[in-house]
């Protein structure tokens, strides 16, 4: 396996954990190196596609949920806000009748 697709599996696998931990911080400086990566694959000599590909699609993979974690975060981030919401304007209404 070249350099180049070992630093794609290491990133892969810290994206992994970082993800299972819920660390955006490391997702996002982990996100950069992924970047990275897939540049130097793009611009290194020809490789095996065999395994670029394979290894390209267990990154998809990852971020696939990675997408649908940060999803299912933001609309858990819209309904506390919607009971925050919803709880102020009935205290308003307990104050104006209370």
């Amino acid at each position: 396996m070249s350099a180049v697709l070992q630093r794609i599996e290491e990133t892969r696998e810290a994206l992994v954990g970082a993800l299972a931990e819920r660390d955006w911080e490391a997702i996002g400086q982990l996100d950069l190196a992924c970047r990275a990566c897939v540049d130097d694959v793009i611009s290194e000599a020809p490789l095996n596609e065999t395994e670029v590909r394979s290894n390209l699609e267990r990154l998809l993979g990852v971020y696939r949920q990675l997408i649908e974690v940060a999803t299912d975060e933001r609309q858990a981030i819209v309904d506390e806000m919607t009971q925050i919401r919803q709880a102020k304007n009935a205290a308003k209404v307990y104050r104006l009748f209370g």
